[in-house]
């Protein structure tokens, strides 16, 4: 997130940032990278060249969109806001079953 000192507001991160911001928080917690590894069936050594792979940025949005305790303690941690991670999550897995643009 950044912050517009001209217009004095804070500004949305854009969704490729967000995600990448979530991919380097994944990093520094082992437990939920494991979480996340065995759920995507990635190996670690995959990360570094999934990172501009829309599919593997809606997962890993999706990821933690799917338990709202983990994307609070994201949120606390990096100082993004969810919205920020919602907009990420929307761009990166497209309308659902509830959403009027399916």
């Amino acid at each position: 997130m950044s912050y517009d000192t001209k217009n004095d507001k804070i500004v949305p991160k854009d969704s490729h940032e967000t995600a990448i911001a979530i991919l380097g928080w994944l990093a520094g917690e082992p437990d939920m990278l494991a979480r996340f590894l065995a759920l995507s069936g990635l190996q670690p050594n995959m990360l570094r060249q999934s990172v501009n792979d829309p599919g593997f940025l809606a997962g890993l949005t999706d990821f933690l969109m799917s338990h709202e305790p983990d994307l609070m303690t994201f949120c606390e941690a990096t100082g993004t806001r969810p919205e920020d991670v919602a907009a990420a999550w929307h761009q990166f897995s497209g309308p659902g079953m509830d959403s009027a643009d399916f």
